[in-house]
């Protein structure tokens, strides 16, 4: 499943998207360390010989780091990448809120006699840094896309479906099949 929540999330939070493939993880995990193989071992938890071999410039003998492996180098790159930058967006996130940009299905649950068919919507709204803190700490928490779309259903749903608390008081808001979505600064 994509993980379009999360994604936007971390792209608001970078302002140079993190590596995507092995090798230029690789190659940040060696400008971090300074060139050594033997610290980038020590991190990954593998060998200096096995690191060496995935680095190696002859492509015949260059090795590839098995699928745990790859997903332990991406974490560790993930978790390293612009620490500061990152820091100081959450904190602009969570002081100002964000404007949230998307495209979804949005459905409802309302009582008889109602429209509760899902239907594509495109929203644009402002949420406040209450909001924003709940997402990014469920962002932290590594829930799933569902609970991401729960959590923002709910949240688009009293911005613009219940105009902040000013009407259709009694509508439960569900967010299905993101499209796209994009997170900016205030």
């Amino acid at each position: 499943m994509v993980q379009a929540i999360g994604d936007g999330l971390e792209r608001l939070l970078y302002t140079r998207p993190v590596p995507e493939t092995t090798a230029d993880q690789l190659k940040a995990l060696l400008r971090w360390e300074r060139g050594s193989t033997r610290q980038v071992a020590a991190v990954v938890g593998v060998s200096q010989r096995t690191v060496q071999r995935w680095v190696a410039r002859d492509p015949g003998s260059r090795g590839r780091p098995s699928p745990g492996h790859e997903q332990r180098i991406a974490d560790l790159v993930r978790a390293r990448w612009q620490p500061l930058i990152r820091a100081r967006r959450r904190a602009a996130a969570e002081a100002g809120g964000v404007v949230v940009h998307t495209r979804a299905r949005f459905g409802f649950k309302a009582g008889p006699a109602t429209s509760d068919d899902p239907r594509l919507r495109r929203i644009t709204g402002r949420l406040n840094g209450a909001v924003t803190q709940q997402i990014l700490a469920a962002l932290d928490a590594g829930v799933s896309e569902e609970q991401h779309e729960l959590l923002l259903g709910r949240a688009l749903g009293h911005l613009y479906f219940r105009e902040a608390g000013h009407r259709a008081h009694g509508l439960h808001v569900t967010l299905t099949e993101v499209d796209f979505i994009e997170f900016a600064l205030q």
